[in-house]
């Protein structure tokens, strides 16, 4: 038989159709059948098709297909002078790693976070070839720095962001105006249109579109063309997320964690259980006596699950009056019937004295874990009704039922227990639990419990020291989903509690005793017990079992990584990486970088020579145009959305690519470079996720002309389009 010499096009002729203007992407089966039912329409479809014909210069046939003739000896003549080529450079010692990108990408969709670091573990671990890009002499790659930029979008190279060309000047450029919080809550009044096509991203003509393009320095801004001289392509990286959920997942931790594959044994295992699976690697887990401090929530933990900051939690005074603005309009202060723990200073819970037994996991601390239950009062608010406390024992400390200051217009018997039958004695108000509470809790003392921040919310407390068991043993799927405390007790307790749920209610004494008994284990087995490193690997770990190239019998030649990033020195770190370099703005990052690359004179920290492997983080731009998680959500905080002025996001764009040459200038020949941003704009997803769960909450308490907010499927629909904006980065590859 015949071979058919008729060919698909190629992606050259695609991007000659799009240049040309010559390629409807309307024209298909459908008009096909369409132009078929209405032949009143023949005018406008022979309109379109005669675009399909291409000019008098154009090699190829009006309307047809590109038809290529079958050479196979003068391709097989030309491949193999290449491959001689190739050989002879070898030979001639031109073994220098290089990245390549073909036409013949084995991509079928866009490229996600764990395909750059599955690049970096193919290049300085055991990682596998990766399949979108070619990569010649692999083993020759010395060193990796993989640079996180938040605040880069896809649209800046694009065009649909045009940053201006010159931005020496920005006094005079006007800002864009801010949306106050009582704007942001009038969407649901918006139209549907107008909902239905904001933050759309752009409709995907062919698959080309997920695979990287030239970046060519005359069709880049001004301050984006240096990028243009260090990467060749850009690259389209998703962040990973969930899209039934709507959520972008973390993709620092994407990167820095890679999975460790299942055994056939154990899948055949997980299929046979109706139960939730144990944790993995329960049988081979080795366990790391912990001290229980190692768990308190840092202020960013503690921000993100939306808890009342304790004033000892800000080291400034610009910190404290920000909180205290953030309070002021969450109404948790004083005036309110608010009181904080009697903690002027975080240093105040210091313990001066030597170091405990090793059997000792407090610290010298006092523990207690609580427990609440809470009824509906007048003005569809929550209230206190039964605390519950017990110490590091087990034993009870206190377990008060407690009146409303409010008439009570639900006991919520189903959760709570209560009834009126059990309140109708009881004179005990919130003002008598908190004098006996700030009597109880001091600097000493850690708060453990489950979803805290709703009990200390009916308690009307702030604390500085939380352990939350939702932060500790965190869902699967990343925050802000999380575990509930019944999986969690019947997963790593192997108990059943709430066995009541939705008739008598809950037992406050028990959910506490099991917060207790998770922390306890989690200070038994280590800080990976409970997360995603139990089931997966830090790539800091992974890295640190190879040798060096030329060295594995030269003693400790193991590879080692450093983290360079924005933070304290007294903060909490990833937890695997051996040096952490702290920086406090983007310049500093910048000679962190250079110096876990070069290493330190004396080899104090980091020996000489440097790291083999090196993770930083720019987040000047990403502060600038509020992408942290402080700014994602401004309807809670109260805090109006002040859009940057182009004039001084071009700045902050042209700073942050200057800060990228710097570092790419400083690198030693044969380092992969890798730069990515991790996910798109945040803001509109964070400010539709926080108009749903005020929906949700509100929802069940309110009629539906009483609530604040609406949530229909038009706001639904606008959720979806801004998660898959948000899950949308960029990312650039090279090798010097």
């Amino acid at each position: 038989m015949g071979r058919n010499t008729c060919k698909k096009r190629s992606r050259t002729q695609y991007e000659k159709d799009d240049a040309l203007g010559t390629y409807p992407p309307d024209i298909g089966l459908g008009a096909t059948l369409s132009q078929l039912r209405n032949p009143d329409q023949a005018d406008d479809f022979d309109t379109a098709k005669s675009a399909l014909e291409y000019d008098s210069d154009s090699t190829y046939p009006s309307g047809d297909w590109k038809v290529v003739a079958h050479h196979s000896k003068r391709r097989k003549s030309s491949q193999k002078t290449k491959d001689l080529k190739d050989r002879a450079a070898i030979k001639k010692g031109d073994n220098r790693p290089a990245l390549t990108f073909a036409e013949t990408h084995k991509l079928h969709s866009c490229l996600k976070i764990l395909d750059l670091q599955g690049l970096v573990l193919y290049c300085l671990a055991d990682g596998v070839s990766p399949q979108w890009i070619s990569v010649r002499h692999h083993a020759q790659v010395r060193k990796a720095v993989v640079l996180l930029v938040p605040g880069i979008e896809r649209e800046m190279f694009d065009g649909t962001i045009k940053l201006l060309d010159s931005v020496s000047s920005i006094g005079d450029d006007p800002k864009l105006p801010a949306i106050s919080t009582s704007d942001q809550m009038k969407v649901q009044e918006c139209s549907t249109n107008e909902l239905s096509n904001e933050h759309l991203p752009s409709p995907r003509r062919s698959p080309d579109d997920y695979l990287p393009f030239p970046l060519e320095h005359n069709h880049l801004s001004t301050p984006l063309k240096p990028l243009a001289k260090i990467f060749t392509h850009f690259l389209p990286v998703n962040a990973p997320g969930d899209d039934k959920y709507y959520k972008v997942h973390s993709p620092l931790q994407a990167m820095l964690t890679s999975p460790i594959p299942k055994s056939q044994e154990d899948r055949n295992a997980e299929k046979l259980m109706k139960t939730p699976r144990p944790p993995r690697g329960y049988s081979s887990w080795r366990n790391e006596r912990t001290l229980i401090t190692s768990f308190i929530a840092s202020n960013e933990d503690l921000q993100e699950n939306e808890y009342a900051m304790h004033p000892a939690c800000f080291d400034s005074d610009q910190g404290r009056e920000d909180n205290m603005i953030k309070r002021r309009f969450a109404k948790q202060l004083k005036e309110f019937g608010w009181v904080d723990t009697k903690v002027k200073v975080l240093e105040d819970a210091e313990i001066s004295e030597s170091p405990m037994d090793s059997c000792d996991l407090t610290a010298g601390r006092t523990v207690l874990a609580l427990d609440c239950e809470m009824c509906q009062v007048e003005g569809n608010e929550y209230a206190l009704t039964r605390i519950s406390i017990i110490d590091w024992n087990g034993e009870v400390v206190m377990d008060e039922l407690v009146m409303p200051d409010k008439p009570i217009t639900n006991y919520l018997t189903q959760y709570s227990g209560m009834t009126a039958a059990k309140l109708s004695s009881v004179t005990t108000m919130l003002s008598d639990i908190q004098a006996r509470l700030l009597d109880l809790f001091g600097a000493n003392t850690i708060l453990i419990g489950h979803s805290l921040n709703a009990d200390l919310n009916a308690m009307k407390l702030s604390h500085p020291f939380i352990i939350d068991t939702s932060i500790i043993y965190p869902h699967p799927r990343g925050p802000p989903l999380k575990s509930s405390l019944k999986f969690l007790a019947q997963k790593y307790l192997g108990r059943e509690i709430q066995k009541n749920h939705g008739s008598t209610g809950h037992d406050s004494i028990e959910d506490a005793t099991a917060c207790l008994d998770l922390v306890k284990q989690k200070c038994e087995k280590g800080i990976k017990w409970g997360t995603s490193e139990a089931s997966g690997e830090s790539i800091f770990t992974r890295l640190s079992r190879m040798h060096r190239p030329g060295t594995a019998k030269a003693g400790d030649t193991y590879r080692l990584g450093a983290r360079v990033d924005h933070g304290r020195k007294d903060q909490k770190t990833w937890g695997s990486e051996k040096i952490w370099i702290p920086c406090s703005n983007d310049e500093e990052v910048v000679g962190g970088v250079k110096r876990a690359l070069l290493g330190d004179n004396d080899g104090a920290v980091i020996p000489g020579g440097g790291v083999d492997f090196t993770w930083a983080r720019l987040r000047e731009l990403e502060n600038l145009r509020g992408w942290s998680n402080d700014n994602r959500n401004p309807i809670s905080s109260g805090t109006p959305i002040i859009e940057p002025s182009l004039a001084e996001l071009s700045l902050a764009v042209s700073q942050t690519v200057q800060n990228i040459v710097s570092i790419h200038s400083i690198l030693p020949p044969c380092t992969l470079f890798i730069v990515y941003s991790g996910t798109g704009n945040p803001i509109e997803m964070g400010r539709l996720q926080e108009m749903r769960r005020r929906f949700k909450k509100e929802y069940s308490i309110k009629k539906w002309d009483e609530l604040s907010v609406q949530w229909t499927d038009v706001e639904e629909q606008a959720l979806r389009r801004a998660c898959a904006k948000a899950r949308q980065g960029a990312g650039f590859v090279t090798i010097t």
